[in-house]
Parts: C-alpha cells; sequence; structure tokens
C-alpha cells in the first residue's frame, strides 16, 4: 500500500518545515501496516497561517454568499468524485469499516451542498422602527478568522460540518486534526485547493494540542473556535477563550442511555441497540451505552438483544461490508481494555463477541454486562468502546432518573409503543438529541445537534443553527425622507 506524508497546508500549499517525519500512522486493523508519516509546522509556519488566513479574509467575505456557495458546490463535487480515495485513506488511518467510511464520506458531500445552498438563502430580517421614514433591518456577517478542532473518530464528517458553514458565513480556518486524522485531513484539504477554494481560506495546520493547538488559542488572532472532544480539553479551552473574548463552541462527551418499556418491539430494539452500540466499535460520541430496562421486559428484551449479537460482526469475514472494526489508537484499546476487565470482575457478562482473531489490530470484542450499581463506572464514565451495561428499573420516573443522573446530556432514545410514555420522556430527559423507537448514534445533517450539562456549550451544530455561531448579526437602519 502506498505511504502518505502529511504537511501543514498553508496559504494554498504544502508546506515542510523538516524533512523528518514527526509522527507516523499505522492502521489500527493491522498494525504492522504503516501507512503514513505526518510533519509538523514550526512557529514561523503558525504564525504565517494566521497572517494567510488574514490577507484572504478581506476578499473571501467580500464574495457574495452565492459566490461563496457555489465554492461550495465544487468542493463536494470534488469530494464525491474522490469518495472511494477518501474513504480508504481514512478507514487505513482510524479503522472504521470501508462501508461507515464511504457513508461518512458522502455525509461530508451532503453537508458541502447543503451549507452551498444557503447562499441564496435570506440572511437577515426587516424589523419596524417606532419611527416614521426609517428602514430597520438586520444582516449576518462572518466573525473573521476562525480556529477548528476536530477528532479522529469521524475525520471527514465532523471536520466539514464545521468548515462547510464557516466558509460559507465568509469566515477564513485555521484547522487543527486529530494527530491520527491528519493524512486524510491533508488530503481533504489538497483537493478542496484543487477544486478551486481561494489560498489562504482554508489553513491546516497539524501536531499535537500542547503546540499547534495552543497557538491556535492563545496566540492567532482567530474571533471564535470550534471543538470537538473530550470534555476535560473543552471546558480548558472554553475557559480560555473566555479570557480572550473569543466565541466558542464545545462539543464533548457522552454517556448515551436507551430505555427500553415493556409494550416495545423487541427484535426492533435489539437491532437499534447493538447497531447504535457495536457500530464503528463504540466509538461514537452518540453511541448506546447505558441501556435501562423495564422488569416486565427484561427476560424478553434480554433474549433478543443476544439473539441479534449473531449478526455483530468483529472482524471483516463472511460479510466485508458489515463488521465494527478495530478501536482507533494503542491508547483506545489500553483505555477500553481497562473498561473490560472490570465488566469481567464486578458485573456478570451476558455476552461477550467469540470470534478468532488473527489479525494484529486494535480489536475489542464487544460485550454486555448486567448486574452493576447504579454508580457503577460502566454506567456513569463514558468509554468510548463496545461495551454496554444493563440495569433494569420498575416505573417511568425511575427511568428518568436513571437517565438524567448522568453529568453528560449529548442524547437518549426511548423504545415503546405507548404515545403517552414517548412524550414524558420528550418532556423529562435532559439530553439535546432525543428519540422515540431509533438508535441514540446519529443525527440528520439537517437537523440541529448539540447536547445538554457536560455534553456541550449549549450552542448547535449542522443545519441553519450552524450559522449562528460562525456569525455576528449587524443591526442597520437607514432614515429616508
Amino acid at each position: 500500500m502506498t505511504v502518505i506524508h502529511a504537511y501543514s497546508y498553508i496559504n494554498g500549499k504544502t508546506t515542510k518545515a523538516s524533512d523528518q517525519p514527526d509522527n507516523s500512522t499505522y492502521n489500527p486493523s493491522k498494525t504492522s501496516e504503516l501507512v503514513g508519516h505526518i510533519y509538523y509546522p514550526n512557529d514561523e509556519q503558525l504564525h504565517e497561517a494566521n497572517l494567510s488566513a488574514h490577507q484572504a479574509l478581506k476578499q473571501w467575505k467580500s464574495k457574495t454568499s452565492n459566490e461563496r456557495g457555489q465554492v461550495l458546490h465544487k468542493l463536494a463535487d470534488a469530494l464525491e468524485e474522490h469518495k472511494d480515495e477518501i474513504a480508504q485513506l481514512a478507514s487505513r488511518e482510524m479503522g472504521k469499516p470501508i462501508t461507515e467510511m464511504t457513508g461518512e464520506v458522502l455525509r461530508g458531500v451532503q453537508l458541502l451542498r447543503y451549507y452551498s445552498a444557503e447562499g441564496v438563502r435570506s440572511d437577515g430580517e426587516v424589523i419596524p422602527s417606532a419611527q416614521p421614514n426609517v428602514l430597520q433591518y438586520t444582516k449576518r456577517v462572518p466573525l473573521g478568522i476562525v480556529g477548528i478542532i476536530t477528532p479522529w473518530n469521524f475525520p471527514v464528517a465532523i471536520p466539514i460540518w464545521k468548515i462547510a458553514p464557516a466558509l460559507i458565513c465568509g469566515n477564513t480556518i485555521l484547522w487543527k486534526p486529530a494527530e491520527n486524522a491528519s493524512l486524510s485531513a491533508y488530503r481533504l484539504v489538497e483537493l478542496f485547493h484543487e477544486a478551486g477554494l481561494p489560498e489562504g481560506v482554508l489553513n491546516l495546520l497539524l501536531g499535537r494540542g500542547s503546540k499547534t493547538g495552543n497557538y491556535i488559542i492563545e496566540d492567532s488572532d482567530i474571533r471564535g473556535l470550534s471543538f470537538t472532544g473530550s470534555t476535560e480539553t473543552g471546558t480548558q479551552i472554553a475557559a480560555r477563550c473566555a479570557t480572550r473574548n473569543i466565541k466558542y463552541q464545545t462539543e464533548m462527551g457522552g454517556k448515551n442511555a436507551a430505555v427500553i418499556m415493556p409494550s416495545a418491539n423487541m427484535t426492533a430494539a435489539a437491532a437499534a441497540i447493538a447497531s447504535g452500540s457495536f457500530r464503528s466499535a463504540g466509538q461514537k460520541c452518540t453511541a448506546s451505552s447505558r441501556i435501562f430496562i423495564h422488569r416486565d421486559a427484561e427476560e424478553t428484551f434480554t433474549t433478543a438483544l443476544i439473539e441479534e449479537m449473531k449478526n455483530v460482526q468483529l472482524l471483516p469475514a463472511t460479510d466485508p461490508k458489515s463488521y465494527l472494526g478495530p478501536v482507533a489508537s494503542k491508547d483506545q484499546f489500553e483505555k477500553v481494555s481497562a473498561y473490560v476487565e472490570l465488566a469481567k470482575k464486578e458485573g456478570n457478562i451476558l455476552y461477550e463477541n467469540e470470534e478468532v482473531i488473527e489479525e494484529d489490530g486494535y480489536y475489542i470484542r464487544p460485550l454486555i454486562v448486567n448486574n452493576l450499581s447504579r454508580d457503577h463506572a460502566i454506567l456513569k464514565e463514558e468509554i468510548f468502546g463496545p461495551i454496554i451495561g444493563l440495569k433494569t428499573f420498575q416505573t417511568l420516573d425511575e427511568a428518568f432518573d436513571l437517565v438524567n443522573e448522568s453529568e453528560y446530556g449529548l442524547s437518549a432514545s426511548i423504545f415503546t409503543n405507548e404515545a403517552n410514555e414517548t412524550f414524558k420522556f420528550l418532556d423529562q430527559v435532559d439530553v439535546g438529541l432525543i428519540r422515540s423507537n431509533l438508535e441514540t448514534a446519529g443525527v440528520e445533517y439537517q437537523a440541529p445537534f448539540g447536547g445538554m450539562k457536560q455534553s456541550s456549550s449549549y450552542s448547535r451544530e449542522q443545519g441553519q443553527t450552524a450559522l449562528d455561531f460562525y456569525s455576528t448579526i449587524k443591526t442597520c437602519a437607514i432614515k429616508y425622507e
């Protein structure tokens, strides 16, 4: 396989600080396979990126929103044309199964096309004035330079759902991806510039958070920062941005719950739980992690879930289009493995995958555990791996308490055929993404996405509301005779 070399991409061109790589990436599915080398920028190049974004800002924001939309449409066409290349590279880099990764790239295409259409939509409103002969209205204007810091678990979709609304609003960007998503980020930016994105509008800065991330947060001239990652890091970033009076948006952790009621279709519920909990090896911020089952449904649901697990394939053996794949890195493997050992020591294992693992990869066997106290780490802490904890309850109010006692509030689902149970759940559960008879994982690109409590800073990504973060409002008034 071809070994990829990834560099920072500043002012429309590759920027090298050294001929020696700072880091190397190996395929999580087969750790002996070298995927690529990563080269970090030096101090001078970090400052060059900031200057480049400054110089490009005036011209980019002066374009009409329709002109910017046409550029985004070209980026969508380019990404669609190269979808297989990008998907293969990202899959080799972070381990996501190729079918899921291809779907993620196509979601990136949809996001670019969705926001390209914003170029011809209204960006303000007329407001009546208390004075005669005054036209008063608002208009949306860009923040300026924005910083974007993205994770490894969705190496294409998450960056694009930040980049696309930032661009259509007229901002220029400094983007730092996660280290183990750097190769696909480099190729993505290279592809966008080949498709006609102007120089300096999108600047890619590779490297560690301790240097590159700190530069963007502390020393660059950004006026807004959008971050997706851990709650610990996100809250620290929010405090630092607040000190500089920089607008910030943080999407952070989750400990997502699903509630199973006796009236639910148990076969359908089990299929949704298996998909929402284990696909992408559980490495989704919206993955189901806590499953609360009404006592009257415990036997029928657990039987259905164990049966459904026959369709949950860890390795690409019988059907290479449908499997979970490995976790993304050695660090992630060690972290999740520690929770596996804890579950086996302190809980009752209802199910553990028994496939023969011959590849040298970071594979974690899907695990279902019960007999845990409500404050057990398996039910409290974000694991980000293919482990779910089951617990029973007696009343719907008890289920609400179990769901809400988490410090996180990202997503939750209820499985029921009783409308009153669904609407009570919608009213009582404190999460940003709430669903009925659907898995907790995933949200459509045209719908707002974000959490409550320690899951986010309460702003929303995707859909129309994403534009609110990447812009500010001018109120204009014109007196005429």
